[in-house]
């Protein structure tokens, strides 16, 4: 059985994921309990922020091991922007589907997760930042 190298890609993705599982458990409670009240795009826009926020520095420090700056934040918020729009769409096509709010974000993460991973990889991996 192949040992996880830590330091490489792999120690990246693990890291990434438990960040990335912290951050989506934030973004999914805020959204959870916001949705009843308010319009689902407007729920799920406020957890996607707070979780940004939080995942920002968990990124720099745990995941890349590296100091946050504001070239990184730019450059995250800029991976996070495309990444939000994907998100939106997806979670509409979701609903327009037919699947119910409460469970809608679960197929957007499954998607949008992996594609959020190689954006920020390259913000924080890219030389200039």
């Amino acid at each position: 059985m192949g040992k996880i190298d830590l330091k490489g890609i792999g120690g990246e993705a693990l890291r990434f994921g438990i960040v990335g599982t912290l951050a989506t458990a934030l973004h999914y409670g805020v959204y959870f309990l916001l949705q009843r009240f308010v319009n689902v795009n407007v729920a799920y826009t406020a957890g996607y922020v707070l979780s940004f926020v939080a995942n920002f520095y968990a990124t720099s420090y745990f995941t890349f091991g590296t100091s946050p700056s504001w070239k990184k934040l730019f450059g995250m918020g800029a991976a996070h922007g495309v990444n939000y729009v994907l998100h939106l769409v997806l979670l509409n096509a979701f609903l327009w589907l037919g699947i119910p709010k409460v469970w809608a974000p679960f197929p957007v993460f499954a998607i949008a997760i992996p594609v959020n991973f190689l954006l920020v990889r390259f913000v924080f991996k890219h030389k200039n930042m």
